[in-house]
Parts: structure tokens; sequence; C-alpha cells
């Protein structure tokens, strides 16, 4: 079974080889990645990682009018990784599958889940934590509390990436549902959340998130670490959000991921560590890494010339983690205005 997934990415070869360590730990078995106006040497890691025979790399340079990934998306479209696979999945570099059965595989959830022919997998956001410094270590060890299981608000923390059956059923990827989808197929698509419930059918056509107030997570979720640390963030805002040309990374993007409500560490049972330090230990990709960790911290040095970016980094400093609004808080802010 080949299940491809499709990554954009820009300016972070420091988090590339725990990303595809873990993914390949996974069962993912084709990447197809596009890197856009790279400073960071991740251009130059992707190719070394292609001679390695690890994926495919597509330049994507820009201009992006629509934004990155939209472009890297339409060209996916058309590429063979895409139309041979069986199934295929969109993420981002900031997301990790977390398969919760069997052997913790992208196989052992479709083994769970045989009618499928579409798996939201509904985000966990994982908060800053209060980690200033960016360090050169593993994302997903240094991230452990987030959101609740159960959330009532905001919808964009309980946004989903989908993976998708390929048979046809839709003609397009999409950042986070695939689109286009053929209408004499409609009626036999099965959409299915992590949990396994049986979506309705508004998500065959349109729905980008789940349902608040209910538990998503019961066979897989999608850790999202949006933020890390408050150091690699100013570097976010600063490269610009990959899916719209105009950046949005203001201080509501903020507020409205960093949960670190409750602690989770189920991720790490997905093992991957050989893979990750066999990467490390590449006589190419070791160099590239370290390269990569260096321009990060020498450009979080040049924004702190600028007030601007100073005054942005005081502001996320003083900063808690987010409340979690209550049922009937939540509620107070849709339910008045819903007809």
């Amino acid at each position: 079974m080949r299940v491809t997934v499709v990554l954009t990415v820009r300016n972070e070869a420091a988090f590339l080889l725990e990303w595809l360590a873990h993914h390949r730990a996974c069962g993912v078995t084709d990447f197809l990645v596009f890197s856009n106006d790279c400073d960071d040497g991740t251009d130059a890691m992707l190719d070394r990682l292609q001679a390695m025979g690890w994926l495919t790399h597509v330049r994507n340079p820009g201009p992006h009018p629509e934004g990155p990934q939209w472009a890297a998306l339409k060209q996916a479209d058309r590429h063979p990784l895409v139309r041979a696979a069986d199934w295929f999945l969109p993420l981002d570099i900031d997301e990790f599958v977390n398969v919760h059965v069997g052997d913790r595989s992208i196989p052992a959830l479709l083994a769970a889940l045989p009618r499928a022919t579409a798996i939201t997998l509904t985000w966990r956001v994982f908060g800053n934590a209060g980690v200033v410094t960016y360090a050169d270590a593993p994302v997903t060890e240094t991230f452990t509390r987030a959101a609740p299981k159960i959330l009532h608000w905001p919808w964009r923390a309980l946004l989903f990436k989908t993976l998708v059956k390929n048979d046809g059923g839709y003609g397009k990827l999409g950042v986070h549902r695939p689109r286009s989808p053929a209408e004499d197929r409609l009626p036999g698509q099965h959409w299915q959340d992590g949990s396994g419930r049986v979506l309705h059918r508004s998500y065959h056509t349109g729905r980008i998130f789940s349902d608040p107030g209910h538990d998503h997570y019961a066979l897989v979720q999608l850790n999202h670490y949006p933020l890390g640390a408050v150091q690699s963030f100013l570097l976010k805002c600063d490269r610009g959000r990959a899916v719209h040309a105009d950046g949005g990374l203001d201080a509501g993007y903020w507020v409205e991921r960093n949960f670190a409500a409750e602690e989770d560490r189920s991720i790490l049972g997905i093992e991957s560590r050989a893979l990750r330090e066999t990467l490390h230990g590449d006589p190419v990709l070791g160099p590239l890494h370290q390269a990569a960790v260096a321009w990060r911290q020498s450009r979080f040095r040049e924004l702190m010339q600028e007030d601007s970016w100073r005054s942005r980094y005081g502001q996320l400093l003083m900063a808690g983690p987010t409340r979690v609004l209550d049922p009937k808080e939540a509620a107070s802010i849709w339910q008045p205005y819903i007809g």
C-alpha cells in the first residue's frame, strides 16, 4: 500500500529530519516535498534526501499570488506520486500524525476503519508551554502540553487534515480537505473522524473543522505544534504563512493556539529515534542540519535589531497560556447570533 504525503516548506530545515523520520515510522511510503525561496538550506537538504531515496523534491519558486501552498498543491494534483498513491495526505512541517491503534501506523488505522474513504485527522494543538529560546531538540519531546481532548472554542483549533483514499472521488488536493468531488461518486463516500464516527454528508463537500465538544482522538489525532519556542514563532512570522500570501500571524493567532491544559506524551510511543539518528549521521545531512540551526539563531538576532520585532517579542513573553473556555462561555460567543 502506498501512502503519499505532500509537504510545502520554506526555511524549515532544522525541523525536517525529525518530521521525516516520524512519518516514515508511521508508515508513509512516499514524500512529495515542495520548497520555495529558502535561505536556510532547506532546498539543499531536500536535494540530498532525494538523492538518498527518501523523497521527491520539487522547487516551487515565487512569486505566489495565491500563496505557495496552493501553488504547490496544484502541481501535486498532476504528479505521478499522487496519481499512483493508494492514500494521500497533505501535511505541514508542524503537524505530526499520532495513531493510537495497532502498531501506531497509518496502515493500522486503515485496518481499524476498513470502510473509510476519507479520515479526518483533527488537530490537537500543542502550545508554547513557556519555552522561550529555540534549541536544537525534537519538537515532539519539547512541547508536551496541549488543548484538552474536548474543546469547545475556538473552532480554528479543531481544523483537520484529511487522509483520502485515491479512488477517483475527488479531483484535486486541498489544504484541509480534498476538492472537486466527482458527483457520481459522492453517494459512495464514507468519511469517518479520528474516533471512528461516521461523518455527515456536509464533510464530503465543504467542512474543514470538527464539531466542538467531542473527543475526536480515540484512534488517531494530528499533533499540531504551530507556535514552538517564542523565538521560533518570531521566525515563523518573518517567514509568513504558506497558505496565505499576506501572512496573518498576529496576536490572535498566538492566543487561539497557546493551549497548555493537559499533558500528552502519547506520540513518543511511535519510535523514530533510530531513523532520526541515521539521517543526522549522514555526512551531508548532518552539517546541513547544523547550518540550519545556526541560521535560525542568527536570523533571530537580526530581527532583534528592529524595534518592531523587539516589541512583538516582549508582548509574547508577557502573554500567558490560553484559558480554556467552558461550554457555557463558548456557547455565548456563537449561540445568540446563529439562526
